[in-house]
């Protein structure tokens, strides 16, 4: 069951992640916990002494309006909405503010944080990958460009056969109960193409919980699995995606693209993962 949401709050006043998140709750009675992050400015050592004393305070203010801002928005927008909910502001540096927001999502059901937007400085990517390998939860990236809230009339689920597939699927129950239907997506790389019997295990389990579900199997090359995925999932009009996130290493995946960062990086639909 889904009963307790976390959602990292924008400091900007487009807040996408919270809007969803805010739709989220309501449909499904949950309980919306936001936190916003008074970034406190990194300052070196080395020129820590060159910098006067009023402008930093100037900087750690302007900060903390902006988190009382982001907040004042999410207690209003959650009013409106009818849904419970409550508040926190933390003075964090930005790494620690990431680190922080994955250890807090530790406690929570679900994460919901904003996708990096390539165009801006903000911190985005770093709060994406924190709730993926700190919180031990199943996070949901929100597009920056999302205005719709949740829609769950095609769900298309990633499916590999790997363990971090798995969880996703098991994490992302509560959505796929209540999806019209449920596309299970593999794509196959190499030359042999997709074999046949690839998800027909998966497929049952999800048709054992009465899953609108049905099996779509693709070919893609090693290096393209995200295009493939998005293409797919465009394609097919879906809303929802469910994945497993970096089924290598970070550094590989940083390296050589990986399905997980080619999907961050121009996703067209909220997303589900799981580390």
């Amino acid at each position: 069951m889904l009963r307790d949401i976390v959602v990292n709050l924008s400091l900007q006043q487009k807040d996408p992640a919270a809007d969803y998140a805010i739709s989220l709750a309501s449909l499904f009675g949950a309980h919306l916990t936001g936190i916003a992050f008074a970034l406190e400015p990194a300052i070196p050592a080395s020129v820590m002494g060159g910098i006067a004393a009023d402008v930093i305070d100037n900087a750690i203010a302007e900060a903390q309006q902006q988190a009382k801002g982001a907040i004042e928005r999410f207690d209003a927008a959650t009013r409106k909405q009818g849904v419970l909910s409550d508040k926190r502001m933390i003075t964090a540096l930005v790494a620690d503010a990431a680190t922080r927001f994955g250890q807090i999502a530790r406690a929570f059901d679900l994460s919901v944080v904003t996708q990096p937007d390539p165009d801006s400085n903000n911190a985005d990517d770093l709060f994406v990958e924190s709730a993926l390998f700190g919180s031990g939860r199943p996070v949901l990236v929100v597009p920056y460009i999302q205005t719709e809230p949740v829609k769950l009339d095609h769900v298309v689920c990633c499916w590999d056969g790997s363990a971090k597939a798995a969880r996703a699927i098991s994490d992302a129950m509560p959505f796929l109960t209540k999806a019209k239907k449920v596309e299970l997506l593999i794509v196959a790389t190499g030359s042999e193409g997709p074999r046949e019997e690839a998800g027909a295990d998966m497929a049952k389990h999800l048709a054992r919980h009465k899953l609108n579900v049905t099996l779509q199997r693709i070919t893609s090359t090693d290096l393209d699995v995200g295009n493939a995925i998005l293409s797919c999932a465009a394609d097919s009009g879906a809303d929802f995606l469910v994945m497993g996130g970096y089924g290598h290493s970070r550094w590989r995946e940083f390296l050589l693209g990986g399905a997980t960062r080619q999907i961050l990086s121009s996703m067209p639909l909220p997303t589900l993962m799981s580390h």
